[in-house]
C-alpha cells in the first residue's frame, strides 16, 4: 500500500508541473544572442512531436528545477511536445519502486551511476544505440571515460550504452589566496612535482603549505578518500582506478597503498599543515579552508572541490580574494590531464518516440548552454561556448573539464556503503592519526571481503 501511494504521489506531482512547465517563456530569444549555438536549437524544429508528452523525473528541486525547467522550455517550443518534470529528494528511493511496478517515467534522471547499473541489471533501463556512444566519444572531453560511466551490463549479461550524463561536478581543485601568493612571490604550480616543490618552499619560508580537515560528524574521513582517489588516477592508470572501485585489486594492493601513501606526504608532517598532522582528522572540513584568509595567512592552499566557496567567509570574492588551479597530475608519469568528480545521468526508463527525442535533445550544444549561461552547470560537452559560462569561476572549471584526458566518479560513492562510507572513511581517519597505510588498507580489505 505505501509503494502504491507513493507511486500516485509522483505521478500527480508530474501532472501538477505540467501548466507551469510548458507555460514558461524561452528565457533567451532565439537568435538573438550570437554566441549561442541556435543552428542546434533551429534543427530541433524537424522534429514534430504535437501531442506527445515526456514524463521526467530527477533529483533537481528548487533553483535546479527552475534551470532545468528553463532548458525543457526550448524543446517543448521546437517540438511540440508537452514536457513534465518533476524533482524529489527521494529520487533514488522512488524510482526503483516505479521501475519496478511498471509506472516509470520516460526519462530519469541519476545522481550516480551505480543505481542505474542496478536497474538495467534487472532490464529496467532503455539501451541506447551504438552510434550514440560514438557521438559522446568524439563530442565530450574524456570521451570515452563517459562512455564506459553510462555502460552497463542487462539481465542477459550483455554490455550497452544506458545514458548521456548532462551535469557534471568537480573536485580536482586547489584553492588559495591569490594576494597571499602574490605577496609570497608563489608561482601556480603545473605539475604535481612543482605542486611538491611549492609545498617544500613555503615551509622554507616559514609557512604552511596546506589547510585540511577531515571532520564531517558522521561522515567524518570522506574529504580523505578523494585525496586518496585524485593521487590514484596520478601514479597509476585509469584502468587500475576502475579495478579498485570494484575490488578486482584489493584496497591493500601495492598501487592502491602508494596512493595513499601519496597522502601521507602531504599530511604526516607537522610542518606541512595547520596545527600539525595531529588536527587534519579533528578540523571540520568546513572551517579548514579558513585559513587561507587569516592575517597572516595560517595556510596557502586547500585541496576541495567545487562546492566549497559557499565555506569561505561571506564577504570573499571569488576570483579577487580567493581562486583555485587544477589539481595537477605527475609530469613523470605521463598519465593525462586525469578529473576526479561527479554528475547526472539521463537514461530511458519507459520508451518512446518523445524519451528518444528528449535523450537526443540533451546532447545539444544549445541544452547545455541555457543552464550554462545562468549558473551552477559544468559540462564535458566539446561543442558549447564557453564564454556562455555565468562566471569566471565557472569557466575556468568549465576549461578544466574540456582539457581533461580521463574522468571518474567519486571512488567512494562507488563502493559499497559499508566501505565506501565506512570503513574507508575511517581508516582514512586511522592513517591521519597515525597508522600504517598498509596496516589500514589491509583492515579495509577484510571488511570489504565480510560483504560476499
Amino acid at each position: 500500500m505505501k509503494k502504491s501511494l507513493l507511486s500516485a504521489t509522483i505521478a500527480l506531482a508530474l501532472g501538477a508541473v505540467s501548466a507551469q512547465t510548458t507555460a514558461q517563456s524561452l528565457i533567451f530569444t532565439p537568435n538573438e544572442d550570437a554566441r549561442f549555438n541556435w543552428a542546434s536549437y533551429e534543427a530541433l524544429k524537424s522534429t514534430d512531436l504535437s501531442g506527445e508528452t515526456v514524463t521526467v523525473f530527477g533529483p533537481w528541486l528548487g533553483d535546479e528545477k527552475t534551470s532545468f525547467e528553463s532548458v525543457i522550455a526550448y524543446f517543448e517550443e521546437a517540438t511540440g511536445a508537452k514536457v513534465n518534470y518533476a524533482g524529489s529528494d527521494s529520487f533514488e528511493q522512488q524510482i526503483v519502486i516505479d521501475t519496478q511496478a511498471g509506472s516509470a517515467p520516460n526519462i530519469s534522471i541519476f545522481p550516480q551511476p551505480g543505481l542505474a547499473a542496478d536497474l538495467a541489471s534487472k532490464n529496467l533501463l532503455t539501451p541506447l544505440d551504438n552510434k550514440t556512444g560514438d557521438w559522446v566519444k568524439d563530442n565530450y572531453a574524456a570521451g570515452q571515460s563517459w562512455v564506459d560511466l553510462a555502460t552497463f551490463k542487462n539481465k542477459q549479461n550483455e554490455e550497452n550504452l544506458y545514458g548521456v550524463f548532462y551535469r557534471a561536478d568537480l573536485k580536482s581543485l586547489v584553492w588559495y589566496s591569490p594576494e597571499n601568493f602574490a605577496d609570497a612571490d608563489y608561482d601556480i604550480p603545473q605539475t604535481m612535482e612543482e605542486l611538491k616543490e611549492l609545498t617544500l618552499e613555503i615551509v622554507a619560508d616559514g609557512g604552511t603549505p596546506w589547510c585540511i580537515g577531515l571532520g564531517s560528524g558522521a561522515a567524518t574521513g570522506w574529504p580523505a578518500t578523494d585525496w586518496v582517489e585524485d593521487l590514484l588516477l596520478r601514479t597509476q592508470p585509469a584502468s587500475v582506478y576502475d579495478q579498485w572501485v570494484s575490488n578486482e585489486i584489493k584496497f591493500n594492493d601495492p598501487r592502491v597503498v602508494e596512493a595513499i601513501e601519496d597522502f601521507g606526504w602531504f599530511i604526516r608532517n607537522d610542518d606541512n599543515v595547520d596545527g600539525g598532522s595531529r588536527a587534519v582528522a579533528a578540523t571540520d572540513f568546513r572551517d579548514s579552508p579558513k585559513g587561507l584568509f587569516a592575517s597572516p595567512p595560517k595556510c596557502y592552499m586547500h585541496r576541495q572541490a567545487s562546492f566549497i566557496p559557499a565555506f569561505f567567509p561571506e564577504e570573499t570574492v571569488l576570483g579577487l580574494d580567493a581562486d583555485f588551479f587544477y589539481f595537477p597530475s605527475y609530469e613523470s608519469k605521463n598519465l593525462g590531464n586525469p578529473v576526479l568528480g561527479g554528475g547526472t545521468m539521463l537514461s530511458i526508463t519507459k520508451d518512446s518516440k518523445g524519451a528518444r527525442a528528449f535523450m537526443d535533445f540533451i546532447r545539444t550544444p544549445i541544452a547545455h548552454e541555457i543552464w550554462m549561461a545562468q549558473k551552477s552547470f559544468l559540462t564535458a560537452h566539446k561543442g558549447v561556448n564557453i564564454d556562455l559560462y555565468s562566471s569566471e569561476s565557472a569557466k575556468k572549471q568549465g576549461e578544466i573539464l574540456r582539457y581533461s584526458t580521463t574522468f571518474r566518479f567519486d571512488g567512494s560513492d562507488l563502493m559499497p556503503g559499508k566501505i565506501g562510507a565506512g570503513s574507508f572513511w575511517t581508516g582514512m581517519v586511522d592513517y591521519a592519526g597515525g597508522k600504517d597505510a598498509k596496516t589500514v588498507a589491509t583492515e579495509i580489505q577484510e571488511n570489504w571481503d565480510t560483504l560476499k
